[in-house]
């Protein structure tokens, strides 16, 4: 398992954290006890199997909700 942090534009209200949560969520790979939406600081933070799912995929999952996402990272 990797970890993830991505900083999305600033979020505008806690039905902005649900959807991007439950998308994150619904990922094969992603560990979704581990997924949490920082609303005050606009960031995503999880767990994943880079064997299943890419960061990639998590980013683009988010965008395609309507989010920009502004930088990515994952580390081992």
């Amino acid at each position: 398992m990797q970890k993830a942090t991505i900083q999305t534009e600033p979020l505008t209200c806690p039905s902005c954290v649900q959807k991007i949560e439950n998308a994150t969520k619904s990922l094969d790979g992603v560990d979704k006890e581990s997924v949490k939406v920082l609303f005050n600081s606009s960031k995503v933070k999880f767990d994943f199997d880079p064997a299943k799912v890419s960061l990639e995929d998590v980013v683009k999952a988010i965008t395609a909700l309507g989010y920009e996402v502004v930088k990515s990272q994952a580390k081992d």
